[in-house]
């Protein structure tokens, strides 16, 4: 009767099993990967950060503004 109501559904359905399938490819990856770290003798669970910066407009604080600040706080 509704046949748009039908097929959406069903596309909504198929592509819930799509991000499934994807999630899980996703993860085994990952388990292989850290297999493999390990394996090989690297450690499986470090992660290097990026820096990050001191200020909002995305730059990092100098040597001589942190000298700066502590003598201001006295």
């Amino acid at each position: 009767m509704y046949s748009y109501l039908m097929v959406s559904e069903v596309a909504r359905q198929r592509m819930a099993e799509q991000h499934e399938a994807a999630r899980k490819a996703s993860r085994r990856r990952a388990v292989r990967k850290a297999t493999k770290a390990q394996r090989n003798g690297a450690a499986a669970n470090v992660f290097e950060l990026p820096p990050i910066p001191d200020y909002v407009d995305g730059t990092f604080r100098v040597a001589d503004d942190a000298a700066a600040d502590e003598c201001a706080a006295c």
